[in-house]
């Protein structure tokens, strides 16, 4: 099965985090949203997303089948949409879910076309806005635990750790010791090559992906995932970190939301609730104000390649832009721009060679290449958000 997974206006709510990617890749759970719909329908994905994202997201041009890539799979909305017949369209509450044309057909020229819409009655999980990542998060990684795991057998870790309760999944080469794994709120799920240092306390649900590491000493409350080849630290909760990030040292992360390459200091925290209790409210690229959330938890949204500084002080409801770069002491503002330079001291610019410069030492570590691709997208995003680097 082939399909294309398609943007729809939440790719624009979702920014900063999409600026560098569809939004089908945002990882949730335990899972990016695109690898869940392979796994539902047993096929391969490509995206149907803004241009200047699909020389590195590319669409599969015979496929016939198109899905809202913000939308997450269950069993029931993907049998669904698999029986939609040539010219179908399956819609709830006026969010278009799937459709299926003539194969090769481009996703715009068929949403130019008429299609037979059919209602599905069904709730389904659906991602809008940034912070919808970790107040979903539990609901999918529960899902994804039960998904990768189903007739399969864990592995084992060593009898130093002290388990309270069953619901744990080790994949092979996964590694933990003198630490201790509770279940009892939800599923714990170590990937492959991943380590758990000593000292360690991890209640679930809790998703630590293939070769991330927990350092010693490391507090983790439920509603985590940390994604792929991170290293993290201090105390976490209720956040995501989409990989490839680190947060390696003490401090607080809570209610929080990383993106790809991204660095927290030591002894850095972030705020997740305001001291009158009131609302939090989140700064949005498309009315370029801030936005009330309907949470009272909700602390920082930080997008691909930011960085932040020893004893960084986020405020709460902190959107950091791509490449955002923040440093000294003192709160910095709670929309900290893309490619800003600075504090609460004040921002400039980070000029876009001197971040590629950092962001080419930061794929050498990881033996990968920082290539015309890359640089490309970032190019773009600098470009396109001049606007609200008026420092």
């Amino acid at each position: 099965m082939m399909m294309n997974l398609f943007d729809d206006a939440a790719w624009l709510s979702l920014r900063p985090l999409t600026f560098t990617r569809p939004v089908a890749d945002l990882r949730l759970g335990i899972l990016t949203i695109a690898q869940k719909w392979e796994k539902y329908l047993q096929g391969t994905s490509g995206y149907s997303t803004i241009d200047y994202l699909s020389a590195k997201y590319p669409s599969l041009p015979s496929a016939a089948l198109f899905i809202n890539g913000s939308v997450c799979p269950d069993e029931q909305l993907a049998e669904a949409i698999m029986q939609l017949q040539e010219g179908e369209a399956l819609v709830k509450a006026q969010v278009l879910l799937a459709y299926r044309v003539a194969p090769g057909t481009p996703h715009h020229v068929a949403l130019a076309n008429s299609v037979t819409q059919k209602n599905y009655s069904l709730d389904v999980i659906r991602i809008v806005y940034p912070e919808d990542i970790f107040r979903l998060n539990d609901i999918e990684l529960k899902k994804d635990f039960a998904l990768l795991t189903k007739g399969r057998t864990s592995a084992v870790l060593s009898h130093t750790n002290t388990f309270i309760g069953e619901n744990i999944f080790i994949e092979e080469g996964a590694s933990a010791e003198c630490s201790t794994f509770n279940s009892l709120k939800g599923p714990i799920y170590l990937g492959k090559n991943s380590e758990v240092w000593e000292g360690t306390h991890i209640r679930g649900s809790f998703a630590l992906c293939d070769n991330s590491q927990v350092k010693m000493g490391t507090k983790i409350y439920g509603q985590t995932t940390i994604g792929p080849y991170c290293r993290v630290g201090g105390e976490i909760n209720n956040s995501v970190i989409w990989g490839y990030s680190s947060k390696g040292h003490e401090g607080y992360l809570g209610n929080a939301v990383m993106g790809q390459w991204c660095n927290i200091g030591a002894d850095s925290n972030n705020s997740n609730l305001k001291n009158n209790y009131a609302e939090v409210k989140l700064w949005d690229y498309e009315t370029s104000r801030f936005r009330k959330t309907g949470l009272q938890f909700c602390g920082l949204i930080m997008a691909d390649h930011a960085k932040c500084g020893i004893n960084t002080m986020f405020n709460t409801g902190t959107v950091a832009g791509v490449s955002a770069n923040v440093f000294g002491p003192g709160f910095p503002r709670n929309f900290i721009p893309d490619f800003a330079w600075g504090g609460a001291h004040g921002f400039e610019t980070y000029t876009i060679q001197k971040m590629f410069e950092t962001a080419e030492k930061v794929f050498e570590r990881r033996n990968m290449s920082f290539d015309q691709q890359e640089k490309d997208i970032l190019q773009h995003v600098f470009d396109s958000t001049q606007q609200h680097r008026r420092f």
